[in-house]
């Protein structure tokens, strides 16, 4: 696959980095990527994959755009209040990127369609603010050998981990937290969306080009309010009952 001169412009950044090149974007150009929620993580994840030169980006989400979501939501301006996100967003990131094709699903995923939306895709990022799916996404990835890129915000801080095994997202939360907090009951800081969205998309195009070292295995921790981040190991779980010894089979 050869590039267009537009797109030899377009894309002169990354062509004359050493670590993605010619040959990283091309896997970017043929890569197929699954953003599940086009909420604040998903929002801008999506701005940068497009204008990175992901090939195709089927984005997942049920809601429509509500004036609440623009403090943070940077993909949608005022007039698309009402309007369901996918579409909006769709076209926002073709007029960013006429090369990338773009598949707005306006569905939500859980666990009886998560395997079926996630089958196909070369990676998946999760910037969803529930733990049910989280689970949902997380389990259908691992059965599905699909590597996963997670992020979730809340007030002042962001977390961002990469699953390609064992661990697993499950391995990190085993199970819904009781007292599991929403942006919307506590609050959260507009550009921290936009912080850790960017490092969500950033580990997708590091994936996808084979640069570098993702946090395979590792949750890197921001805390937007002291500017300091630390990133920690993720055990894996050998009861998890997604990729423990105890696993069920697919």
């Amino acid at each position: 696959m050869s590039f267009s001169d537009e797109e030899v412009e377009r894309y002169a950044r990354h062509l004359v980095l050493r670590e993605i090149g010619g040959p990283g974007q091309q896997r970017l150009k043929t890569a197929r990527v699954l953003i599940v929620g086009a909420g604040g993580l998903g929002a801008p994840a999506a701005l940068y994959l497009a204008a990175a030169g992901v090939g195709e980006i089927v984005i997942t989400d049920p809601d429509v755009v509500a004036l609440s979501n623009l403090q943070r939501q940077v993909l949608y301006a005022t007039a698309d209040e009402g309007r369901a996100k996918v579409e909006a967003a769709a076209e926002r990131l073709a007029a960013l990127n006429p090369n990338v094709r773009l598949r707005p699903l306006a569905e939500r995923l859980d666990a009886t369609n998560a395997r079926n939306l996630i089958a196909g895709h070369d990676l998946v990022l999760d910037g969803t603010d529930d733990f049910a799916t989280r689970l949902a996404v997380n389990a259908a990835c691992m059965a599905e050998h699909v590597p996963l890129v997670s992020g979730a915000i809340g007030r002042w801080t962001g977390q961002i981990g990469v699953f390609t095994g064992r661990p697993c997202y499950r391995c990190l939360v085993p199970e819904i937290p009781p007292d599991a907090e929403t942006c919307v009951a506590v609050g959260v800081v507009g550009a921290l969306a936009g912080v850790v969205g960017a490092m969500m998309a950033l580990e997708a195009v590091k994936l996808i080009a084979e640069a570098g070292e993702p946090l395979t295995g590792r949750l890197l921790i921001y805390d937007a309010l002291a500017a300091e981040a630390r990133t920690v190991r993720i055990g894996p779980d050998p009861d998890c009952p997604v990729c423990g010894f105890g696993a069920v089979a697919s």
